[in-house]
């Protein structure tokens, strides 16, 4: 696919080798021609939850990136980055990468594990805040969600890891399962609270999570697999204790869409920041 600039298109999945799985991502390995406009109007025509978009090139394996969703720009995502870091090295071949962000620097390290490429990124300082509880309450009736549903032992927060996610935690795998929310309503409170997503989660054992992320605000209603939330939830679980200080924590997403992916989300001792990995393929 091309604009009419000539600029090429690429579609990659993140967080699976299977092109059919995972999540789809536009990537615009050069977009030096390309303006604001432009760029939403090539992700609305995609319709991928994200599109990134390199604009410049600052350094060895250094660029300057923006992500676009069908309805705006973002400050983070963490699918588009590892579908994008997965597009340069099969162009340049694996090594270190960095992204400027509109969140800040997010290193990126590919490498190849037999015949799979594997990017992990590095989250800009993540942080963790209460929830309103009115805006719990507003989220849990735009889910059509009851208070009672939720697992009481992980409570809804607010967490950050280049982008706002609001945090709710499902007490059975039916109940995230079975999703069907008001899209106007949820994008309304998302809107008024400055979220990117709200981030579904079901606890399957210790360091193993279902995770589901409703999208309204990027146009879209789910994200396949959700990097930047990913990330946010790992210093979640950190914060609240819920894993060690050093652990690495594996996030099912995408099952429930058609689209199964696999998320590693790696927290280590002395460092705040959370890694967040995954396999990519492009599509076609």
């Amino acid at each position: 696919m091309t604009v009419n600039s000539g600029t090429e298109i690429l579609r990659y999945t993140a967080f699976s080798t299977d092109p059919a799985g995972g999540n789809p991502a536009g990537v615009v390995l050069d977009a030096s021609a390309l303006d604001e406009r432009r760029m939403l109007a090539v992700a609305a025509e995609l319709g991928y939850s994200e599109t990134a978009f390199l604009t410049g090139r600052t350094g060895e394996g250094a660029y300057t990136i923006r992500y676009f969703s069908p309805k705006a720009e973002v400050p983070f995502c963490g699918h588009a980055t590892v579908a994008t870091a997965v597009a340069l090295a099969e162009r340049d071949g694996p090594g270190e990468l960095e992204f400027a962000t509109a969140a800040g620097a997010v290193p990126v390290s590919v490498v190849r594990e037999g015949g799979e490429l594997r990017a992990t990124l590095t989250s800009v300082e993540p942080y963790v805040a209460d929830a309103e509880p009115a805006d719990v309450a507003e989220a849990l009736a735009a889910l059509g969600w009851t208070a009672a549903e939720l697992d009481s032992a992980l409570p809804p927060r607010i967490a950050y890891a280049g982008a706002r996610h609001l945090v709710l935690a499902a007490a059975t795998r039916a109940r995230l399962a079975d999703l069907d929310y008001d899209f106007a309503r949820l994008e309304a409170l998302m809107h008024r609270t400055g979220l990117t997503t709200v981030q579904l989660v079901w606890r399957e054992a210790g360091r193993t999570f279902h995770v589901r992320d409703p999208f309204p605000v990027g146009g879209v209603v789910e994200d396949p697999a959700t990097g930047a939330a990913a990330a946010a939830f790992g210093a979640y679980a950190r914060d609240l204790g819920l894993v060690p200080p050093a652990a690495v924590l594996t996030l099912h997403q995408g099952a429930d869409m058609g689209r199964p992916g696999t998320l590693t989300v790696e927290l280590r001792s002395g460092d705040t920041r959370v890694r967040v990995s995954g396999t990519g393929a492009r599509i076609g």
